[in-house]
């Protein structure tokens, strides 16, 4: 006499079978997405005899770095055959000071919004996060005059200023929507036993901010390491990041294509943001949706 499958047997079997199907999936999704980092990596330590003679995902026949060190060194953008190395150091220097600027900024910003509200505050919040989706055309015109009047135009001090001033609405959002999830008993308490406005963000609220401060480290630097627009607006020559360096190496017409340098480049170009995203991403959904249910 055989016996039925139980109803727990069937369950597990349907939920292994359900489990291989989303891995399936996700493993799919992940091929498809990393074929083109795939294409340029392969490129990139190919010579141009295997590119003209391969295909796109053909592994090179011989491995070499010249590409690379082309790339860095020699690689002629525009005028100048000098590398992308001159113009990446401009980005590093640009995105540390605009980055540690508008975070910091930011958490006071968020501090002030959260626990010491005052008449007019949540209007003012609310005319702050305006700049949250104001495009980044709209402002160029008066950005450019202001830097012009401050001084600071075609340099990195006003790329840095420009970053810093657009960052700040979604460094406040961050830190705010944060903030407002520390009991107001903690900082009403510091007040009572005569805290300050500064001893209670440093004390109390400060030891707290980990997941969020890399949230804002995070989002910054992508969004100010990979910018194009601010960068070819306001800069010009030898200030000019990574980014407009990369598409004047790309668009620069020196007789015969050599596009194993340019993948290299866009490698280069790419690696600060995929570091931190490799060595802080795990905290970044974690530290994005905290504070998401309060306020």
């Amino acid at each position: 006499m055989s016996s039925a499958s139980s109803p727990s047997s069937n369950q597990s079997a349907g939920a292994i079978i359900g489990r291989m199907v989303v891995y399936g999936i996700l493993i799919i999704a992940a091929v498809y997405f990393l074929i083109p980092l795939f294409v340029m990596m392969i490129t990139s330590i190919k010579t141009m005899a295997d590119i003209r003679t391969g295909n796109l995902i053909s592994l090179p026949r011989e491995v070499t770095l010249d590409a690379w060190k082309t790339a860095w060194n020699s690689a002629c953008i525009g005028v100048a055959c000098n590398g992308i190395k001159g113009y990446f150091w401009n980005s590093v220097r640009m995105v540390i000071p605009a980055v540690a600027i508008s975070t910091i900024l930011g958490a006071i910003n968020g501090y002030v919004f959260s626990k010491w509200r005052f008449k007019g505050s949540e209007v003012f919040f609310s005319l702050l996060l305006v700049g949250c989706f104001i495009p980044f055309q709209v402002i160029l015109l008066p950005m450019a005059r202001t830097l012009g009047q401050f001084g600071i135009s075609q340099s990195l001090v006003g790329l840095i200023f420009v970053h810093v001033v657009y960052g700040l609405a979604f460094t406040t959002l961050f830190f705010r929507n944060f903030y407002v999830s520390i009991p107001d008993e903690l900082v009403k308490a510091a007040r009572i036993d005569g805290a300050g406005f500064f001893r209670i963000f440093w004390r109390i609220l400060l030891p707290l901010s980990k997941p969020i401060f890399v949230v804002c480290i995070i989002w910054q630097t992508t969004q100010i390491w990979n910018d194009f627009l601010f960068g070819v607006v306001f800069s010009t020559g030898d200030t000019q990041p990574i980014t407009v360096a990369l598409n004047n190496l790309v668009n620069t017409s020196t007789g015969v294509k050599e596009y194993n340098v340019d993948m290299a480049a866009a490698i280069i170009a790419a690696i600060p943001t995929l570091l931190v995203y490799i060595v802080a991403g795990k905290y970044f959904l974690r530290g994005l949706t905290a504070g998401a249910v309060k306020g």
